[in-house]
């Protein structure tokens, strides 16, 4: 546990880089974590995964969260986008990568790669995705919903470290938690996307709303079910793939850090001109829900 002076400290560090880092399945810590603080934070769309854990890796400042929680207790349609993300917004966090095992729609996305996703297609039904709503309304802009910057860094340390990593690439956000059927899979390849998985697209929408700069680092850990050359996706399969791959996704994201810039970014300024809601029409509930994120903003 931390003090909330030691929260406000993260908060108020302006300017600042902050790396916040969400670990898929899989990737439940973060390895050489320097002065570790384990904070449990309140949000007001209720608790975050887990704890936060603070610390500094390679002199940066990071924020590592379990997305699935230690021990992989919640299923991708049960997560709280919202309290994570809001949490890792507390904390000072100006950048995210974010970690996500997938299956590969495509031949040359073999089990082990990485790809550095662009762009993405959803598919979900359940899922709450926005902070506004109930007493006002912003829609920020989305059509290129990953921050080319942090994309960059990770393309770049990839390609130090020489592991396989695509430049690029669409991401279907399926429901889950069950694998896709064969005729789902071969329709979704009709739509050519690159890479399917069930949590990244929902973070991604958040992370603009919160002014975060985003990019999520796909791991490829099956042909989801199309190959007919290749076994239909099985636990026992993504398991095995992805205890070998996150070892190289730890090395990864610490030889992306150098490479990752404090210097403004258009993702976080992404309100500015997306709040519709007339001031005076902002009800007083939804300044206090928000005023994390209507402070710079809304007077």
């Amino acid at each position: 546990m931390v003090s909330p002076s030691r929260v406000a400290i993260i908060a108020g560090m302006s300017g600042k880089l902050v790396v916040g880092v969400i670990g898929g399945s899989g990737l439940y810590a973060i390895d050489g974590l320097e002065d570790l603080r384990e904070v449990s934070l309140s949000t007001p769309f209720g608790a975050p995964s887990d704890a936060y854990i603070t610390g500094r890796l390679s002199g940066i400042d990071m924020v590592f969260l379990p997305r699935h929680g230690r021990g992989h207790r919640i299923q991708p349609s049960d997560l709280n986008f919202r309290a994570n993300i809001w949490g890792l917004k507390q904390l000072g966090v100006t950048r995210i990568l974010s970690v996500s095992a997938v299956g590969s729609m495509r031949e040359h996305i073999a089990p082990g790669d990485f790809v550095v996703i662009d762009q993405f297609i959803d598919r979900t039904r359940h899922r709450i995705d926005t902070f506004f709503g109930d007493g006002i309304v912003a829609h920020v802009m989305f059509a290129d919903p990953v921050c080319p910057r942090v994309r960059k860094a990770l393309l770049g340390a990839a390609l130090e470290l020489k592991l396989v990593a695509h430049d690029g690439g669409t991401y279907l956000n399926m429901e889950g938690p069950q694998f896709s059927t064969r005729a789902e899979s071969r329709l979704y390849r009709t739509w050519n996307v690159d890479v399917i998985g069930m949590t990244n697209l929902q973070e991604a929408k958040l992370a603009r709303e919160a002014e975060i700069c985003y990019a999520t680092l796909a791991m490829s850990t099956d042909y989801d079910s199309w190959h007919e050359s290749h076994e239909a996706v099985t636990v026992e399969a993504v398991v095995a793939v992805m205890h070998k791959n996150v070892g190289n996704a730890r090395r990864l994201i610490q030889a992306a850090l150098p490479l990752l810039s404090a210097a403004p970014c258009s993702c976080e300024s992404a309100l500015e001109h997306a709040i519709m809601t007339a001031p005076d029409q902002i009800t007083p509930q939804a300044r206090t829900r928000l005023g994390l994120l209507l402070s710079k903003y809304v007077k």
